[in-house]
């Protein structure tokens, strides 16, 4: 099998492990695999990828000064992909994230290769632009599939759209197969801890207010928060201005998570939004009693409230911090959440997972 990988960037983010884990399987199956991704290769992937996937940076993911100058860079965008996914003849295209979906759409008419589509995030929540938006509407009918993260986003779609989309879960990497570490990461215990970029979207200006509160009477608790972004400068004064940043930690972006989420006394997820949280999986994959707001999509479909993590109204920070406060206090639940928590490898693993991607690309095809 030949198929064509298309994503803007390979960073640090869950569509981009998504995408490390699809083409590194597949490539282990001997499949002929080309990523392809709109950002220059001045920095290696951020997600290790085998030898065997061909790597394609196309160095065209610069910053548009207006409209015209946008329509020319999206025209040369289109001329490169079109011309990199002629040139490796893959069977399928497979292509992640909104505006990137839509150039691969259109670089792939008329060469008779069907392009599957797959969104990241919250429709309703996550802002594309006007432009861009219309685009979408336009393009996703040519498109063989749209694969989606939850049966909730369909209904932002038109009816051709979800006549042919299909809800597909990340895959979860076990933590079984990550060398062991954590015992050379220093965190203060006990801890409770989150992931994420740094930006509005992941809510950990509501996580600080939620945790001063709920070490008022545990100060022994630290938070650290794993992640970088625009945002950071900002909370790092807020951490400050709430008198926590004794009990704060801010390490940056990290290559093996796991190595600390298994030192995680509690994982929160304080998403104002969220598609298929990578970081919470992965946080209950190492067996973390996780506290998460119930967003719109997302952790209402891999979290069940009071078995194997705790679901909480979505930005609603008293509740966040009284939910955290109450595990704060109560070990036991914390250890029965957090070993119900490791069966979601069971429930989303990788082999499972890419059998249903293998299950649309037969259909496709």
């Amino acid at each position: 099998m030949r198929v064509t990988m298309v994503i803007p960037s390979m960073g640090s983010g869950g569509a981009e492990r998504v995408m490390s884990v699809m083409v590194n399987y597949w490539a282990a199956k001997e499949w002929e695999i080309t990523l392809i991704t709109l950002a220059g290769g001045s920095s290696p992937p951020f997600y290790k990828l085998v030898s065997a996937v061909r790597y394609v940076p196309l160095g065209v993911a610069c910053d548009s000064s207006g409209f015209l100058s946008g329509l020319l860079n999206n025209f040369r965008r289109i001329k490169l992909l079109r011309r990199e996914i002629i040139r490796s003849a893959p069977q399928v295209v497979i292509s992640f994230i909104d505006s990137t979906n839509v150039l691969s759409i259109i670089a792939a008419m008329g060469t008779g290769t069907p392009v599957i589509v797959s969104e990241h995030n919250d429709p309703f929540m996550w802002k594309i632009g006007r432009v861009w938006d219309e685009l979408r509407k336009v393009t996703y009918p040519f498109a063989k599939k749209i694969v989606l993260l939850s049966e909730s986003s369909k209904s932002f779609y038109s009816i051709k759209v979800r006549e042919k989309s299909i809800v597909i879960p990340n895959p979860i990497v076990s933590p079984a197969g990550a060398p062991d570490t954590s015992h050379d990461i220093p965190v203060k215990k006990p801890c409770v801890m989150a992931m994420g970029r740094f930006d509005s979207g992941k809510g950990f200006d509501i996580l600080l207010k939620a945790f001063a509160s709920a070490i008022d009477k545990n100060r022994e608790w630290s938070l650290v928060i794993l992640g970088d972004g625009p945002l950071r400068r900002a909370l790092e004064q807020m951490a400050v201005k709430l008198g926590i940043e004794p009990n704060v930690s801010m390490p940056g972006t990290v290559k093996n998570p796991f190595a600390y989420l298994r030192q995680a006394d509690i994982f929160v997820l304080s998403s104002r939004y969220e598609g298929f949280p990578m970081a919470l999986c992965e946080a209950m994959a190492c067996g973390a009693p996780v506290v998460s707001f119930d967003c719109k999509t997302g952790p209402g479909e891999i979290i069940t409230d009071g078995a194997d993590g705790i679901l909480v109204p979505a930005e609603d920070g008293e509740a966040l911090s009284f939910a955290v406060e109450r595990l704060m206090k109560d070990k036991a639940k914390r250890a029965r959440l957090g070993a119900n928590a490791t069966k979601i490898v069971d429930k989303f693993g990788v082999e499972k997972v890419m059998k249903q991607w293998e299950k649309v690309l037969q259909d496709v095809l």
